[in-house]
């Protein structure tokens, strides 16, 4: 179970860093909205880069829950 937590959380902040990070890159260098983010919340671009930071973080809670040892011997 704690494998399938850490997978979970890993992928979910894999995908919300992307979308945080294009929607960075497009407000501050091309002036556009590119990804979904934009049609979900409306942020800024500094806001964008907080959202990278959190994503950022879902990926490192799951790869130490992925990789956290296991109880073992308890039934």
């Amino acid at each position: 179970m704690r494998t399938t937590i850490g997978y979970t959380l890993e992928s979910i902040g894999y995908v919300i860093g992307a979308q945080g990070l294009i929607s960075f890159v497009s407000m501050t260098f091309f002036g556009a909205e590119w990804g979904w983010m934009h049609k979900v919340v409306g942020l800024s671009s500094t806001a964008c880069l907080g959202v990278v930071v959190v994503a950022l973080a879902l990926v490192v809670g799951g790869v130490r829950t992925r990789k956290a040892p296991g109880l073992r011997g308890a039934a």
